[in-house]
């Protein structure tokens, strides 16, 4: 797993792109993009909930820290660390 504990800063926004019904649960860089690829499938919140657990876990940082700013239903996401 990457370690993004470079990102764990108050405040920080985390942009990202979620790939759901994936093979494994991982996260990669590629150039600039930060890509989750998740197991769960996209229904009823259970890609998004993957998706906090596996960032928030890469991060060093409670689950609870994170907040959905926008895409709760688009593959591009973007989180607020609080």
């Amino acid at each position: 797993m990457i370690d993004l504990s470079h990102l764990a800063r108050e405040g920080a926004e985390i942009r990202l792109r979620v790939t759901p019904r994936a093979r494994r649960n991982a996260i990669s860089l590629d150039e600039d993009t930060i890509r989750v690829h998740v197991t769960a499938p996209p229904e009823d919140g259970k890609a998004n909930a993957a998706v906090v657990k596996l960032l928030a876990k890469s991060m060093g940082v409670a689950k609870s820290r994170l907040t959905l700013l926008r895409g709760a239903t688009s593959r591009d996401k973007v989180f607020r660390l609080d």
